[in-house]
């Protein structure tokens, strides 16, 4: 009989990513997520069979959930993490991918997922054998992968993304969570190399590629629809965002995503790019500016009683545009904006003027800082309610 390892898990935080993870807490929210999708109304157009490409995290994991209590989806998801080994745990989405399968099964649901590279061709080819043995063909492909490093499926070569301004330098406020002290960060412009890359990695071709060869593999129901993630956000942080080399990447999904309609034109399809709100995630902790401006955003949306996470989100994008019976409503560039309530211009107003006023003096009185590290903790499955984080547990499932 095997002796599983128990240890009591505290977070351990470098920088903007931390080393631990905690089983339990994962579960628990995944279920948080899970109980605010059942307490809405039903989805009554849902779709039935759902791929989500970067399932475990984020706004990847959200779409799954969504989809499976939503709207009653058997689901696939790919998603790359770590499993624990050697006593120590694995990453957080491989914990909520647990959680949310064994919940999904718990309601007699499908829920199949592929821990693998969704950047190569083989885990294009294993998700298509699953699809026909699992689901047949699929009505809905979420694409939310999140990754800094892409190896190209064709040429082998490894590119490798960076957060930097295009043209000049650019220096701006920014949050040092550890220490919760307002300071200045300068970054220096990005190469044609460096922007060429975090094109590659974060842009649209590889989401072109999963659709061709869904497409190809005949694996797309008639009507199939497919949705990516994107961001814009405010001025503040356009520099090294939506003008830097990430906003270059984002605007070649965008560009993808025309390609990609064309491609599903004889199945009656649609593709769409979603312009989401700014969140507490892995892949915004890293960027900077960002953390400073969501601890101030985060402070107004609660007063102004509109504030939404990943799932509420996520749920309002299914529910009132790409399954309400009607055309989604579309910006002038054909995107959907589900940052709405984030873009208001009172939001934004309030938000610019405490952008101008904050300092490492009045940062925990004028934003929500607390939230901010709050909702990160809890990315690792801590600082969940009723859960004894002094009790040993295994990290092995």
């Amino acid at each position: 009989m095997t002796t599983l390892t128990t240890l009591v898990i505290k977070p351990k935080i470098r920088g903007f990513i931390c080393t631990t993870t905690h089983p339990t807490g994962c579960a628990a929210h995944v279920h948080e997520q899970i109980a605010y999708v059942k307490a809405q109304p039903p989805i009554e157009r849902a779709p039935q069979k759902v791929l989500v490409i970067g399932s475990s995290t984020g706004y990847g994991l959200s779409s799954r959930i969504v989809a499976a209590f939503g709207g009653k989806a058997d689901t696939i998801g790919v998603y790359f993490d770590k499993q624990p080994e050697n006593g120590k745990t694995g990453t957080a989405g491989f914990y909520n991918t647990f959680g949310f399968e064994k919940a999904a099964h718990a309601q007699g649901l499908t829920a199949k997922s592929i821990n693998g590279d969704a950047f190569s061709d083989d885990v294009k080819q294993r998700t298509i054998e699953l699809i026909k043995k699992e689901l047949g063909k699929v009505d809905l492909v979420v694409y939310s992968v999140a990754s800094p490093v892409r190896t190209h499926p064709k040429t082998g070569t490894t590119h490798r993304s960076t957060l930097k301004p295009i043209g000049a330098s650019f220096s701006a406020k920014t949050l040092d969570t550890d220490k919760d002290i307002v300071k200045e960060v300068s970054i220096e412009p990005a190469s044609k190399e460096e922007i060429a890359d975090t094109v590659a990695v974060m842009g649209g071709e590889d989401w072109m590629m999963w659709m061709e060869a869904l497409k190809n593999a005949g694996v797309l129901a008639p009507g199939i629809k497919t949705v990516s993630y994107s961001y814009i956000g405010p001025k503040v942080t356009w520099p090294v965002y939506r003008d830097g080399t990430i906003g270059r990447a984002k605007k070649d999904l965008e560009e993808s995503a025309k390609k990609i309609q064309a491609l599903l034109k004889p199945l009656d399809g649609r593709a769409y790019v979603s312009v989401n709100k700014a969140l507490v995630t892995q892949a915004s902790s890293a960027i900077p500016v960002v953390p400073l401006y969501i601890s101030l955003l985060y402070k107004v949306m609660k007063q102004k009683g509109n504030h939404e996470g990943c799932i509420e989100q996520i749920h309002r994008l299914f529910a009132t545009q790409l399954y309400s019976g009607k055309e989604p409503t579309l910006d002038a560039e054909g995107r959907i904006r589900i940052d709405d309530r984030e873009m208001d211009p009172d939001v934004q107003a309030k938000v610019e003027k405490l952008w101008h006023e904050v300092n490492s003096e009045n940062i925990k009185a004028i934003s929500d800082i607390e939230s901010y590290k709050s909702e990160f903790l809890k990315l690792f499955g801590f600082g969940l309610s009723g859960i004894d984080y002094e009790a040993p547990v295994s990290p092995e499932i």
